[in-house]
């Protein structure tokens, strides 16, 4: 894990700019100026511990440069075949993605699976490409005005760089910020500065100054049948099979590993499989002096059936007040989820004994977690719902009951949300015709089955956008990896295969999954409802809280 940084301006101040994320990797850094481009990189020290593995790193011949953030999983099969053709100085996955460029092009990508950032310069080509991984684990964002062009790990660095550019705020981004929480990808804070998609590579000429092509390198194929196709028996076996893979290739690590254990049922699962690799993992878990929130109860109780390692904290509202400013410090742009307050303690109580965490994040994404799925399938049945406006106010900002209609709740429950966003839509300049709803719109699929097309919303917006930027700056902040072993390729595809029967088994959110551990996790962590990882009002407010999302842009930002 790592930091990143490019430019093709000379005049540039890279030196800042790569300090700005030195804590991604604390472990050294280095800065190559090249013809046409400069590269640079700061690093956290995973595999192969050697300064032989530094970065930038380059071909043989030097026609061709990578710099790369992330990891990439069971890479050492892909690297067995390129042995056939290549020599290898390093024991790192740096090297292999190098080497699987160089023989299969842009077609490496699809040879790969990971969590990674990837800057390719190939002077035989006179281009700079860009790819992000398939879930949006690893940010990457990139500055481009239609000549200039740089790219980083976190906004910080290039605003840093760039020092002949006046950021100016996208006051659309903005006014988007109000609704979801959070800046929906592409967009950032600033204009001309973007984040690049999940799945998608870019392709920026170093001769004519120009992005020449952004395209979507794999898709997400989505099941939208009705019915049960497959047993129940095969898909628990298949769910345990790539989950136990995938936490095994994620744990490969010449350093100390750890997991991250809740107390829900994801977490548990990975805690789980770590212990069954390694019965001296170590499990990290942080509460709340509010019993409301805290969930380390079912946390101890894992940890105490396997005989986990357990490692416990808990926080006073104190503890997270004394946290002002972090928000700004770490995401760079307004960001709402308060949960990022207990995510970055939790990363620092870890990162005193390890250096690699495993999380349970993406279960829910993929598996169906959230009640809005239910909700949405129940609302079908009977109730007309007007396309996803009125969805998805509720779904984030609030609760709704069940025998009121959408059209009713929309009503009485956006009044407040409104009148303010018509407030800033008018000091900021939006558009009256603006339409907030754009993000999801674009992920809405009418066509999926109520439940499945809840949970493929989920996973293309919220969880990119907001669970795994919450994680990655987090522990990224305390110089510390979190892998997402619900997220490798094989398992994502699996779980979207499903049908909706296949997926919410017997009605129940996670079924699929619920079925697969029911014999392996306690049944009062499986069954219980979902209560999810927020902050007790007395300590910052709820996350999501329309008030929350104010109050951010005022105490952080000044704005508002």
């Amino acid at each position: 894990m790592c930091g990143i940084l490019g430019g093709n301006v000379k005049t540039w101040n890279y030196d800042e700019g790569i300090k700005k994320i030195s804590h991604r990797g604390p472990d050294g850094s280095r800065i190559n100026s090249l013809s046409e481009i400069t590269l640079a990189f700061t690093r956290l020290a995973i595999m192969d511990l050697n300064d032989r593995a530094m970065q930038p790193m380059t071909s043989e011949d030097e026609k061709v440069w990578i710099v790369f953030n992330g990891e990439i999983y069971g890479f050492s099969k892909l690297k067995r075949e390129l042995q056939k053709e290549f020599s290898f100085n390093t024991t790192s996955d740096t090297e292999v993605i190098l080497n699987a460029y160089l023989k299969y092009g842009d077609g490496f990508i699809d040879k790969i699976d990971g969590m990674f950032a990837i800057a390719i310069v190939d002077f035989r080509t006179k281009e700079l490409k860009l790819y992000r991984d398939r879930a949006g684990i690893k940010p990457l964002y990139y500055y481009y005005n239609g000549d200039k062009f740089a790219f980083a790990s976190e906004l910080k660095a290039i605003t840093t760089t760039c020092t002949d550019v006046d950021f100016e705020i996208d006051y659309t981004a903005l006014y988007d910020y109000l609704f979801y929480g959070y800046i929906p990808t592409p967009k950032t804070f600033y204009k001309n500065c973007f984040k690049l998609p999940a799945g998608v590579r870019l392709i920026y000429s170093l001769q004519e100054r120009k992005i020449i092509k952004k395209e979507k390198y794999w898709t997400l194929h989505v099941n939208t049948s009705v019915g049960r196709k497959k047993s129940k028996e095969d898909i628990e076996e298949a769910i345990r099979h790539l989950i136990t893979k995938s936490v095994k290739e994620q744990m490969v690590a010449d350093v100390k590993v750890g997991t991250y254990l809740s107390g829900g049922i994801d977490s548990s699962i990975v805690s789980y499989e770590c212990y069954r690799n390694d019965e001296s993992i170590h499990a990290f878990s942080i509460g709340f002096e509010d019993k409301k929130f805290d969930e380390t109860m079912y946390a101890r109780e894992m940890a105490s059936k396997y005989d986990i390692h357990f490692l416990n904290k808990t926080l006073s509202s104190n503890e997270i007040k004394n946290l002002k400013g972090l928000l700004k410090r770490c995401y760079d742009e307004p960001y709402a989820d308060t949960s990022a307050y207990p995510t970055f303690l939790l990363s620092q109580m870890a990162k005193q004994d390890v250096t690699v965490v495993l999380t349970g994040d993406g279960g829910d994404e993929l598996f169906g977690g959230y009640p809005s799925c239910v909700r949405l399938q129940e609302v079908s049945k009977g109730i007309k719902v007007d396309k996803i406006c009125d969805l998805l106010y509720w779904k984030y900002f609030g609760k709704i009951d069940i025998s009121s209609t959408f059209g009713e709740f929309y009503k009485s429950r956006c009044t407040v949300i409104d009148n303010k966003m018509k407030q800033l839509a008018r000091l900021w300049k939006i558009d009256k015709d603006y339409d907030v709803l754009w993000y999801l719109k674009k992920y809405y699929i009418p066509d999926l089955p109520p439940m499945s097309r809840s949970k493929y919303l989920d996973f293309k917006t919220y969880m990119t956008d907001d669970v795994l930027t919450k994680v990655d700056r987090a522990s990224m902040a305390v110089s510390l990896e979190a892998r997402i072993p619900f997220l490798s390729r094989e398992l994502i595809e699996y779980a979207f295969s499903l049908s909706q029967e296949e997926c919410f088994s017997g009605g129940q959110l996670k079924g699929c999954l619920k079925d697969a551990y029911a014999e392996i996790i306690p049944s009062d962590i499986l069954y219980r409802k979902k209560q999810g990882f927020c902050v007790p009002r007395g300590y910052t407010g709820t996350r999501h809280n329309e008030k929350e999302v104010i109050r951010i842009l005022r105490d952080e930002w000044r704005m508002a």
